[in-house]
């Protein structure tokens, strides 16, 4: 039985996740610039912060699902994302704040804490990067 033509190919590990961290490295843009412009326009910062979240994800969503995943619209999809977006901060940021908090407890005394934070800081973007980006090849733009 021959696979529909509107079915994309299954594209290369590699490809996908070049793509993948691309598309995350702008929507981080898009994220940090909004909540700065916002906040330097006078917006309250955890609004804004909401506000640049919210256009970060939309834009990781639009670009990963046209370009990384090469998947059609779905409202289910998108909400997926979200979701998944939102529990992958609180890994983020969990981890981050363990991992820094354990450095400055039990770390190495002449470790500065700039330090800690780098080391915390990519153990975390890095959990939640490899979480994300199973997630969404695996379950959410898997081809079928």
């Amino acid at each position: 039985m021959s696979e529909p033509a509107d079915r994309p190919e299954p594209m290369p590990l590699g490809t996908q996740l070049f793509r993948f961290v691309a598309t995350g490295g702008l929507s981080a843009i898009v994220d940090f610039g909004s909540w700065t412009l916002l906040t330097l326009l006078g917006v309250n910062v955890s609004l804004a912060k909401a506000v640049g979240f919210l256009l970060g994800t939309t834009t990781a969503y639009l670009i990963n699902r046209r370009w990384t995943f090469k998947a059609t619209h779905s409202a289910r999809r998108f909400v997926a994302v979200f979701v998944l977006y939102l529990v992958t901060f609180f890994l983020n940021t969990g981890l981050t704040l363990l991992v820094f908090w354990a450095l400055q407890r039990y770390g190495p005394p002449e470790l500065p804490q700039i330090g800690a934070q780098v080391i915390a800081f990519v153990i975390g973007q890095g959990a939640a990067t490899t979480v994300n980006f199973l997630v969404q090849r695996l379950l959410i733009f898997r081809i079928r």
